[in-house]
């Protein structure tokens, strides 16, 4: 039995994307009413990773990265103002699950093991974003389920969104997070300078050459050497390995306690440029969720920190799979020289 019913969760909602219209009190209701929405996520994610992870056992694959991670706050808050018919109640990715693979040809192959396999989960939306890349340049798969488990009735119905990109792929994403930190601007969401939103895009179509996979619409009437000289140009103009190199951080407070550590809370203070990373046990899920509140509740009042709660395997695991909070670049760096190598070659 659920402690909030459907209606709510979606006056919920209303209340975080329009907190003017409403009483403080009011206000704070809504928010803890967000904290305990995203919390019941977590049996659903939890047993979705197990199968996630069998599938690639069974599949053989080496070197993939899996993470899940419950959505910030603020995020949620962007996308209710953004699209005015959405509800909190019905998000699709509240909890996100991703796989990040060497190849195409291996998310591939999980993507369809999900669409042809018998599973008691109903797949509701799923989107592919790689033979048809999105206009900002994002390329990956999205298998959208709906958990199915009526013991379960909390978390019976919810939604559970399934992220499938490649190594490659993941990079251009991070980045893109990387550089809209410092822009203080959503590149993730289309939001922000359009020389930068448009760099991106670029890039994308210069990094599906390298995937040989299709570009964005946009770049299809370009040449694979006229989309390479203009990633070139456009970064030197920008200056990208400069910004991005100057916006690394150090991980001074790393906590880690010991082999029972479920989830991961990772904290970026932007002012000191500063990583912190709090462990917590699979039983200490509801606290890990209060101090995520809490931390969202500075940034509300204008603290520069970011912040998320994640599932990882290990410390190392997690700088990899979410760079972004590290503003570690260098693999989208390398992967700049390497366009300026094969032009060179070209």
């Amino acid at each position: 039995m659920r402690k909030y019913s459907n209606n709510e969760i979606k006056k919920a909602g209303k209340i975080l994307a329009k907190p003017l219209e409403f009483s403080t009190q009011e206000y704070e209701d809504a928010q803890n009413t967000l904290t305990y929405w995203r919390t019941i996520h977590a049996p659903a994610i939890n047993t979705f990773q197990a199968t996630l992870r069998d599938k690639l056992k069974r599949y053989g694959f080496k070197d993939y990265l899996i993470a899940q991670r419950l959505k910030r706050a603020v995020s949620i808050v962007s996308k209710l103002e953004r699209f005015s018919a959405m509800k909190l109640s019905t998000m699709q990715d509240i909890a996100g699950l991703r796989a990040i693979l060497k190849n195409i040809d291996q998310v591939r192959n999980l993507e369809n093991s999900y669409r042809t396999s018998n599973f008691n989960h109903l797949l509701v939306d799923d989107k592919d974003y790689i033979s048809k890349p999105a206009i900002s340049g994002y390329r990956g798969i999205h298998l959208v389920y709906e958990y199915v488990n009526p013991k379960n009735s909390e978390a019976n119905g919810l939604k559970i969104e399934l992220q499938i990109r490649t190594k490659l792929q993941h990079t251009w994403a991070t980045a893109v997070e990387t550089m809209g930190t410092f822009l203080n601007h959503s590149l993730k969401s289309s939001q922000g300078p359009g020389d930068w939103l448009e760099y991106f895009a670029l890039i994308s179509a210069g990094f599906a050459i390298l995937e040989k996979s299709p570009v964005p619409l946009q770049f299809s009437g370009l040449s694979e050497k006229e989309i390479f000289q203009k990633i070139i140009d456009d970064s030197i103009t920008l200056d990208v390995s400069s910004k991005l190199r100057a916006f690394s951080v150090a991980g001074e407070h790393i906590a880690q306690n010991g082999v029972n550590s479920k989830y991961n809370l990772i904290t970026l203070n932007l002012e000191k440029r500063v990583v912190n990373v709090k462990n917590y046990s699979a039983r200490q899920l509801e606290q890990a969720n209060i101090d995520y509140t809490n931390i969202e509740k500075e940034i509300n009042k204008g603290a520069q920190i970011q912040a998320v709660l994640v599932s990882t395997d290990s410390i190392e695991s997690l700088r990899k799979t979410y760079p972004s909070y590290f503003l570690d670049s260098h693999e989208f760096l390398n992967k700049l020289n390497l366009i300026y190598s094969r032009l060179q070659k070209i």
